[in-house]
C-alpha cells in the first residue's frame, strides 16, 4: 500500500485518519493541504476516485467561497476554484493508488488492507 494523507494541520478528522493508519503499522506520507496541496495529477487522479468535485468540496465550511460555489453551474470552474485554494476540500483525502476517500472513512481503508 502506498498511503498518502492529504490534511489540515488542526483538522481532526486527519488526525484520527493518521491515528487509524499508525495503530494498525501502516506506512503512509502526511501532506499538508494548506502549505503544499496536490499536484494537478494527484487531483484528476482523486477527483475521479471520489466521483466528482461536490464530493471533495467542503459544504459545511464557513469560507465565502463555499457558499457562492453552491450556485455555480460549471463544473471545471468549480474545480479550479478548489484547486487554486486547497483549504475547500473535506479532510481527510487518503489516497492508495487510483483510490481515495474523503472525510473518515474506517471502513473503506479496511477493505485495501
Amino acid at each position: 500500500m502506498n498511503i498518502q494523507i492529504f490534511g489540515k494541520a488542526k483538522c481532526f478528522d486527519t488526525k484520527k485518519a493518521e491515528r487509524y493508519f499508525k495503530e494498525r503499522r501502516i506506512k503512509f506520507q502526511s501532506i499538508d493541504l494548506k502549505k503544499y496541496g496536490m499536484s494537478p495529477k494527484e487531483f484528476d487522479s482523486v477527483l475521479r476516485a471520489v466521483g466528482g468535485i461536490d464530493y471533495l468540496i467542503d459544504w459545511d465550511s464557513k469560507a465565502p467561497d463555499v457558499t457562492l460555489m453552491k450556485y455555480m453551474e460549471d463544473k471545471r470552474a468549480k474545480e479550479d476554484k478548489v484547486f487554486d485554494d486547497p483549504t475547500l476540500m473535506k479532510t481527510p483525502v487518503v489516497r492508495n493508488g487510483k483510490q481515495a476517500t474523503v472525510g473518515y472513512c474506517p471502513d473503506i481503508w479496511a477493505a485495501w488492507e
